[in-house]
């Protein structure tokens, strides 16, 4: 609902694309100074509280822009403002929920809790952007004070999780072990092939934040319009979550990661070049099914493969790929709009996301052969 009125709200104020990738770059820019910093909070503190403070950050800033909204005076700086603090508070959730989640479930158990818990959210992306959509008609506001309300109500959800956590060893914080993550990670090279993979394929396939131009410049529809193309890429992923959920991937993990990346690729091209709603919609849930596939697998074998003690260090490095590659790959396609036009931008990101799954298949033999169920 938040990204729906933010995007839209934006592209009215300044009919900018540049604006529209902007708002990708003010998320990345925390992610990539203060990431690091939750995952070590993360495995020395208590991942629920966490995530709790984060929720009520989130709802604050939320609720400044519907102040904002009612009382005429947020601008564009603000709305960038806003967008950047909800992406601090994102800094620090992402690694300290990733690192809980294996916490709770059996360790065979790992694949089918990630796809049941991403199912969930899923369900949210539908439900949303189409509500975001039709709510906007009462005004901005409306949609972020529902929101802001919204983020409270899922930090009072995550304090009642019950997490029997044994005490951590009271390790110093040193420049180690603030980026013992990363030295984890790039000491393995299926993880590091996994990740960049993701980081590239995704940072070129960026074309949902041009989502707001595509549904009034080129497909000519209104804020209903939007939330159903918002909507679309969630719908795909649910049914493939849900699908996951009860038949989890464990043999030719890599094949099938390969394959969802070409996917997703294609199905960037035929957006781009679509100017019929119905075909748009069908592209964007092929690409929301082919993303939330290697979404699965990934994360599933990054929480695999981590200790424990590891998870919350380990769980934002992950977070610091996905967040780049989103947020860069917004950044990208503005910028590319801006320059070339909007089908240029999303057709050459699409290209771009074959080419590299391509190079990395040839590159990271490993990620042809590894399989789930043996990690």
């Amino acid at each position: 609902m938040q990204t729906v009125a933010v995007g839209w709200q934006l592209y009215t104020l300044t009919g900018s694309a540049l604006d529209l990738g902007l708002v990708g770059l003010v998320q990345f820019v925390p992610t990539i100074l203060l990431t690091l910093v939750g995952g070590h909070i993360a495995d020395r503190r208590d991942r629920r509280l966490i995530v709790v403070a984060c929720h009520v950050a989130e709802s604050g800033a939320t609720a400044a822009l519907a102040l904002g909204t009612l009382g005429g005076w947020l601008s564009r700086d603000g709305v960038l403002a806003m967008v950047a603090i909800i992406g601090a508070a994102r800094a620090f959730e992402n690694p300290a929920r990733a690192a809980l989640v294996p916490r709770l479930v059996p360790h065979p158990l790992i694949p089918r809790a990630i796809a049941s818990v991403t199912s969930a959210g899923q369900m949210a992306r539908i439900a949303g952007p189409a509500l975001g959509g039709a709510l906007y008609g009462l005004g901005a506001a409306t949609v972020y004070v529902i929101v802001a309300a919204l983020y409270l109500v899922a930090a009072a959800l995550v304090a009642l999780v019950r997490d029997e956590h044994p005490a951590r060893p009271r390790e110093a914080t040193t420049v180690d072990s603030l980026f013992s993550g990363v030295a984890f990670i790039f000491g393995r090279r299926l993880l590091i092939g996994l990740l960049s993979l993701d980081l590239f394929a995704v940072l070129l396939g960026g074309a949902t934040a041009l989502l707001p131009i595509y549904a009034r410049d080129i497909l000519g529809t209104g804020p209903w319009g939007l939330g159903l193309l918002r909507a679309a890429p969630a719908a795909g992923a649910l049914a493939m979550s849900l699908w996951l959920a009860r038949r989890p991937v464990e043999h030719s993990a890599g094949p099938i990661l390969f394959g969802g990346v070409l996917v997703f690729g294609v199905a960037t091209v035929v957006f781009g070049l679509s100017t019929n709603l119905s075909l748009s919609l069908a592209a964007l849930v092929a690409l929301g099914a082919s993303d939330l596939l290697s979404v699965v697998i990934r994360h599933s074998l990054v929480q695999i493969r981590t200790p424990d003690a590891m998870r919350g260090r380990v769980s934002a490095v992950h977070s610091l790929f996905t967040n780049a590659s989103n947020q860069l790959g917004e950044f990208e396609s503005g910028l590319l709009a801006a320059l070339f036009g909007p089908v240029v931008a999303v057709v050459l990101g699409g290209v771009g996301t074959i080419a590299v799954a391509a190079l990395w298949l040839y590159g990271f033999p490993e990620l042809r052969r590894f399989r789930l169920a043996e990690s």
